[in-house]
């Protein structure tokens, strides 16, 4: 599935990963940290002065200035394949809800909402001491209700109904 993007397009591409991840390695930092190192061993010999202050705030002011550029790209790409990554398995998963694919593309308003609606779910989920009981607010409002419903009948009705659930479970897994 691997393409190669022209023009400058690609060129920034290939370019911005290999920079990432260079400037992402321990040899990168030794090499910042020695130039740190002569820049400050040399200030007596430039008796402080205002060029040598200047050089290394030039110099990495103009670095930081171009690796915000770099290192964002290879975010957006990354952050890119990490959502269709994510779309895939909520796509294939029966028990997910479909409603989070594409979530990202939403509005801030409309991320809380979606927020809250599985804040509330999580603590439905707290109640039933399993958070896998159920993939929507709707499931796990029935679920609950069952619950309470059945610890409301006699307890010689509740012991009946888990002897049968019991049995089901079992034929199921066999």
């Amino acid at each position: 599935m691997k393409r190669k993007k022209k023009g400058i397009l690609g060129f920034f591409d290939r370019f911005s990963k290999k920079v990432t991840k260079a400037t992402g390695s321990p040899y990168a930092f030794v090499s910042a940290f020695i130039v740190i190192i002569v820049w400050a061993v040399s200030g007596p010999v430039f008796d402080f002065s205002d060029t040598w202050q200047l050089v290394i705030n030039t110099g990495t002011t103009i670095i930081t200035f171009l690796m915000v550029f770099i290192i964002q790209q290879s975010q957006n790409k990354d952050t890119i394949a990490l959502q269709i990554k994510l779309n895939e398995l909520i796509a294939s998963s029966d028990k997910a809800s479909n409603r989070l694919i594409d979530i990202e593309d939403l509005t801030e308003e409309e991320l809380e909402k979606a927020k809250a609606f599985y804040r509330k779910l999580s603590d439905l989920a707290e109640k039933e001491d399993d958070a896998f009981i159920s993939h929507s607010i709707e499931e796990a409002n029935q679920k609950h209700e069952e619950k309470s419903n059945s610890q409301r009948r006699p307890k010689a009705a509740t012991i009946h109904k888990e002897e049968n659930n019991k049995k089901e479970t079992s034929k199921a897994t066999i």
